[in-house]
């Protein structure tokens, strides 16, 4: 029987550097932010999405291009495991890509983010219960703490953006990484002035960020960063399958 992560010991994880201890941290950021989100206001959502998608989806991508294949290898069953987690994944940049086309007084808007919160419980609840202590069982410490520093240069230089389009395996999310991190990053400054810089400069902003929305989509659809895809985390298949009723 596999131990969850949640309630083991950092000396038992491997220490502070190991990516289990990495892993579980952000996993309570994130918790602290869904529940900021929960009860957050139209003006205040905003920032609190902000600062949730810099935390989920540099996570994700180096999970996606450090963690899984290593389980795929290591593992008999770590092609199931880790499509059920990349699945989840999918489905959370969809509903981010849904979110920001969507008026912050519109109603769709409460069920999307209802799910979206479901889905990254889901996804930490797969990760701590399952993954990470299968990935335990057959790591010695001293390699879950080089992995842990890997993982950590990977997320410094991964997007901070929904990219529903990318591939969520190598080779193709590993070639986004630089193109989409270099615009997603200029696009959180971007949004950042247009909330909390001089009014005047405001609408400007909001008109650059827009245009660097639209050059990582358009950079997305380059075809070398499709490849790797599993059909199941496709676009074309997840948008049959995401906003499913909550509950």
């Amino acid at each position: 029987m596999v131990r969850s992560i949640a309630g083991q010991s950092i000396a038992e994880l491997g220490g502070r550097w190991s990516v289990l201890v990495r892993q579980r941290s952000d996993h309570v950021t994130l918790d602290r932010l869904l529940h900021e989100l929960d009860g957050a206001g139209p003006e205040h959502e905003q920032d609190v999405l902000r600062r949730l998608y810099r935390l989920v989806f540099p996570h994700a991508f180096a999970e996606e291009s450090v963690l899984w294949p290593l389980m795929r290898r290591a593992l008999a069953d770590g092609e199931a495991l880790t499509l059920q987690v990349e699945r989840e994944h999918q489905e959370v940049n969809e509903l981010v890509t849904r979110l920001e086309a969507t008026a912050p007084d519109d109603a769709a808007r409460a069920p999307l983010l209802e799910r979206l919160a479901e889905v990254l419980r889901e996804d930490v609840r797969d990760e701590e219960d399952e993954l990470f202590p299968r990935l335990q069982a057959v790591t010695d410490q001293r390699e879950l703490r080089r992995l842990g520093v890997l993982w950590e240069l990977v997320r410094r230089i991964a997007p901070t953006r929904a990219h529903p389009v990318v591939a969520r395996r190598p080779p193709g999310n590993v070639v986004s990484a630089l193109p989409l991190s270099v615009v997603d990053r200029l696009r959180d400054l971007a949004d950042l002035g247009a909330t909390r810089g001089p009014a005047r400069t405001r609408p400007a902003l909001r008109a650059v960020s827009r245009g660097l929305g639209r050059l990582a989509h358009a950079i997305e659809r380059i075809p070398l960063l499709r490849i790797g895809e599993d059909r199941s985390t496709s676009r074309a298949w997840a948008a049959g399958a995401t906003v499913r009723p909550a509950g």
